[in-house]
């Protein structure tokens, strides 16, 4: 078994889980809209719950919703989906050296719960596949603790998106769901007083100039923050990346 009592005892497993988590809220995010945009564009929610739990690809996802909902051919949205996600296959091109003494069902399986953002942690933290026996075991646990965080927050977060999808009016749109998975990726980018200050300024701005025309106040928003962080940045020293005291 992938999960089991061997690798979540292995002290990577933790660590993979750890490092993860740092974007876990952005996954989540990212989970949630798929999951209301999926009930937004027609789907039932027998239909999206098992787009969801099969598919697990919130790209090749959001590619394949209009076509099924225009009644493209199967081939259309597979060669969609093949396409969206080609970018797998460099990586488990890359892998491959690292999981080849595994048993292919358990090389499948890793494979099928390896997300961008899973392959980009890894093989950052081991730029060399192992070289024994204790080092194959720490590589794995820490390849499941990175996947077994992001797949459960992508779950629950999709999942929760297709519950709440037909109690958020028709008339917001999918743009709602958009600007749900916009404010949790700012949040959990909010580590420090500083960009605490700049979400807290560009957030007024944009408010304040609600009015102007063509979105402009976004504009706006974003100039004002950058200038006036800018500004307190060099006055005071601030440190942009100083993790808050606790």
């Amino acid at each position: 078994m992938f999960l089991s009592s061997s690798i979540r005892s292995q002290p990577e497993f933790a660590e993979g889980m750890r490092d993860m988590s740092s974007v876990a809220v952005g996954t989540g995010a990212w989970g949630l809209m798929t999951g209301v945009a999926m009930v937004k564009s027609g789907m039932s929610v027998f239909e999206a719950i098992a787009m969801t739990l099969l598919v697990y690809a919130g790209s090749s996802q959001l590619a394949a919703i209009p076509l099924l909902i225009a009644g493209a051919p199967a081939w259309v949205i597979l060669a969609t989906g093949f396409c969206v996600n080609l970018r797998f296959v460099v990586f488990s091109l890359h892998l491959r050296p690292y999981l080849m003494h595994m048993p292919r069902w358990r090389r499948m399986t890793h494979g099928y719960l390896t997300a961008d953002m899973t392959y980009a942690f890894f093989t950052r933290r081991y730029e060399q596949p192992p070289a024994d026996e204790a080092e194959k075991r720490a590589q794995e646990a820490y390849l499941t603790g990175n996947y077994c965080m992001t797949w459960c927050s992508w779950m629950a977060m999709s999942l929760l998106g297709i519950m709440l999808a037909n109690l958020i009016p028709q008339s917001w749109g999918l743009g709602f769901a958009g600007v749900l998975c916009l404010v949790a990726v700012v949040c959990s980018m909010v580590t420090t007083r500083l960009r605490m200050l700049a979400a807290l300024i560009a957030g007024a701005t944009a408010v304040a100039a609600y009015a102007l025309p063509l979105r402009l106040n976004i504009v706006a928003a974003i100039g004002v923050a950058v200038l006036l962080c800018f500004w307190l940045e060099k006055r005071f020293g601030l440190d942009p990346d100083a993790e808050d005291d606790r």
